[in-house]
């Protein structure tokens, strides 16, 4: 009975011994390494004076968030999306600056919730080379392209499992190539950022959009299941942050800011094109 009480006790004190340290581990990452798509203004580009870095919407979020937790948050250029991907999932890179949620993301990253903007997927074709379009059913018998490991919903990614010839490119560039070469008959990507790169490359009068859009997907801030920086305090601080971030119109406002400086880096002409 003795040694049983003794055992508690050095448990207990064991216990408190400890508890400070746990406190603390929590805090213990001061710097977080993040990434994403390259090609995805007004999201996400690389720094015209630093290619190694990435900027625009999502870049300045985490850094806003980074700055109500006092964890300094690098946004990284990794390599094109499929890689960046990869950096993520092994826990290289602590985090992905927007991704949308699928199945096979959910077993490697954690989501932080709520999503920060919703976007549109949507099918772009060569101008004069149209076809009738009403719904995903008509793309069948086609080829598309779209980017390695790009996701476009749960849903879709299922049906274009099954259904649809898809093939997979590294950037969006060589997808508009191809198909203004004849070489595909679609392109599956965002509206907005698709039009934001086919601008800047002079391909805005060569290419449509058919509506409607595949899907609208939120974008989400995720975190490596294989980061050292991956804990609870961590996860529901950065919730609660984009929560707030949210709630005082934040995203919105970094987005219309990284529109114009989208719009400012490009040359006159293509500037012109964008507005």
């Amino acid at each position: 009975m003795l040694k049983r009480g003794l055992r508690k006790c050095v448990a207990v004190f064991c216990g408190l011994l400890l508890a400070p340290v746990a406190a603390s581990a929590a805090g213990k990452c001061e710097r977080l390494i993040a990434t994403g798509n390259p090609e995805y203004p007004p999201y996400l580009w690389r720094d015209p004076q630093n290619p190694q870095q990435l900027i625009g919407a999502n870049a300045d979020l985490l850094k806003y968030v980074g700055n109500e937790l006092g964890v300094k948050i690098d946004v990284l250029y990794t390599g094109p999306w499929s890689r960046a991907q990869d950096e993520v999932r092994t826990g290289r890179v602590d985090l992905i600056a927007g991704a949308f949620l699928t199945k096979a993301r959910l077993g490697v990253m954690d989501y932080i919730h709520p999503a920060f903007y919703t976007t549109s997927n949507v099918v772009w074709v060569h101008s004069g080379a149209e076809f009738p379009y009403a719904s995903w059913e008509d793309l069948k018998g086609r080829t598309g392209d779209t980017l390695v490991n790009n996701s476009f919903g749960q849903e879709f990614d299922a049906y274009a499992k099954s259904n649809l010839t898809l093939e997979g490119v590294s950037s969006l560039t060589q997808a508009f190539k191809k198909l203004l070469l004849g070489r595909t008959d679609y392109v599956l990507y965002e509206r907005y950022p698709g039009q934001a790169l086919a601008d800047s490359q002079g391909l805005g009068d060569n290419l449509l959009v058919l509506d409607p859009p595949i899907s609208s997907e939120g974008l989400y801030l995720t975190l490596s299941h294989n980061s050292a920086c991956n804990d609870a305090w961590l996860r529901g601080k950065l919730a609660q942050a984009m929560t707030e971030a949210l709630e005082k119109g934040v995203p919105q406002r970094l987005l219309e800011n990284n529109l114009k400086l989208w719009k400012e880096q490009q040359p006159p002409s293509l500037t012109e094109a964008t507005e």
